[in-house]
């Protein structure tokens, strides 16, 4: 079985200086490849000069994470695709259990290992932890972390299988990649991962944590957690893969989003965060605007029910104060 270990560049330099090496060094099974978005820096040829065993890949446009994937990994043709972020520090031995699970599982589709802090290194990270779920109105969430709170790493959380797996470092089938179209690429950036996932749900397929395998993630290098460009960005995408993939009545599920969404501005009010605040309204107009080609979308989807396997992870967080995974 070949995998390749694919990162997504775009002027990023300064995070390959830092975290390529311990790719390229602990990553013997794996070929190596540096998929630049038309990066206007000189971080493709660092690569080419210090790391000539490294392919590079090179888009002709930035296209964000989505397109930017879709387009690289036309060009890539191992078995199992690994897509990694350039801030993620990989260990010794990270991709061995990885491999054993998709040689053992053929139903398994997509791998996540285990995400810790690259600076706190006994928590968890926020994108993705120990693997990710969803609630009934399309809020994720993951063990080791529910919005803001992150658990320390205690070996609580095991293989198992999970609803999906994080961007940050996210292994898949070639064949199944292909089989999905890609990333949806409306998306731009954030999210498109659970999308994926959600759709190869849809058709049985299996996604997976892996604890033996343990990588470390900064989290936020492209943009941090509280800008507005990403705010704008989870809430639209967030509401672009309920519509496309939620099992039920969907007016009931929208009007649902539209009280909680409204709920959230308020928590930024209170913390006086206007530019997050019309971010959530820029994201619920980019959705409205979207919602015939979503629907569409939504048509050539055979949804499947039980996605979820908790009704409304904000209430079991703010109202019954659920912080951690295990006790919802």
């Amino acid at each position: 079985m070949k995998i390749a270990v694919v990162i997504l560049n775009w002027n990023g330099k300064a995070l390959l200086e830092q975290f390529l090496p311990s790719v390229v060094a602990y990553s013997a099974e794996a070929n190596i490849y540096v998929a630049d978005n038309a990066s206007t820096d000189d971080s493709v040829a660092f690569v080419k000069a210090n790391y000539p065993e490294v392919s590079i890949i090179q888009n002709t446009v930035n296209g964000g994470y989505a397109k930017g994937y879709n387009d690289a990994l036309k060009d890539v043709n191992e078995d199992i695709l690994c897509l990694l972020n350039s801030d993620v520090e990989v260990t010794e031995g990270w991709l061995t259990p990885i491999i054993t699970a998709f040689e053992t599982d053929s139903n398994l589709a997509i791998v996540q290992p285990k995400i810790l802090d690259f600076v706190s290194k006994t928590k968890f990270e926020y994108a993705g932890a120990a693997g990710g779920f969803i609630d009934k109105y399309g809020y994720p969430f993951c063990r080791g972390r529910i919005f803001n709170t992150i658990e320390e790493d205690k070996n609580q959380y095991n293989n198992a299988e999970i609803f999906w797996a994080s961007g940050a470092c996210f292994f898949i089938r070639k064949d199944v990649f292909e089989s999905l179209a890609g990333f949806d690429e409306s998306f731009f950036a954030h999210m498109e991962e659970i999308d994926l996932c959600w759709r190869a749900f849809n058709i049985g397929l299996t996604s997976k944590y892996i604890s033996e395998s343990k990588v470390y993630h900064v989290g936020g290098a492209t943009l941090p957690t509280n800008n507005p460009k990403k705010t704008y960005l989870n809430f639209r995408n967030s509401l672009f893969t309920l519509t496309k993939n939620a099992s039920g009545f969907l007016p009931g599920l929208i009007f649902t989003r539209l009280v909680l969404d409204g709920i959230a501005g308020i928590h930024f009010l209170t913390k006086f965060q206007f530019a997050n605040i019309i971010a959530i309204l820029r994201a619920h107009f980019g959705y409205y605007v979207a919602l015939s080609r979503l629907l569409k979308q939504r048509k050539a989807i055979q949804q499947q029910p039980d996605y979820y396997n908790v009704k409304s992870i904000v209430v079991q967080y703010f109202l019954k104060g659920k912080t951690e995974f295990n006790r919802l």
